[in-house]
């Protein structure tokens, strides 16, 4: 933590997430972001190549994958390992952190996964009954 980010909290305050300027709130953005969940996810199988991660996780730009994992590396969940190689090779990793968090967060997710039909359901009568209160105040 710099000592900005100490300042603003207080020497003996505690990290509180429901403080507007802990940082335990950007640590919890990193980690739960769509990108940094299914990245995390992916490591917790194996080390991969940057290439490999891309076609593991669909849909992530290039772009977006080298923004998240730099992120999850500077905050140090990842471990990158840059080998001197011709063709150049980087593998990444989790760290022991970062293995705690995507074991957090892939439960989460796993969770989502097995939720979807109720959240499909909650969704249609909600938009059901928005469309009837719709029609019956327009008429």
């Amino acid at each position: 933590m710099g000592v900005s980010e100490r300042a603003a909290r207080g020497p003996d305050r505690k990290p509180d997430v429901n403080q507007s300027m802990c940082p335990s709130r950007l640590v919890l953005e990193h980690i739960t972001s769509r990108w940094g969940v299914l990245v995390l996810a992916a490591l917790l199988e194996r080390s991969y190549r940057f290439s490999e991660l891309r076609r593991r996780i669909g849909g992530v730009s290039e772009k977006m994958l080298a923004q998240t994992l730099q992120t999850l590396e500077r905050d140090g969940f990842v471990h990158r390992d840059a080998q001197p190689v011709i063709p150049p090779r980087v593998d990444y990793s989790l760290t022991g952190i970062g293995e705690e968090a995507a074991r957090q967060v892939w439960e989460l997710a796993r969770w989502s996964e097995r939720q979807v039909a109720v959240v499909e359901g909650a969704r249609e009568r909600y938009d059901e009954a928005r469309r009837e209160s719709a029609t019956g105040s327009s008429q």
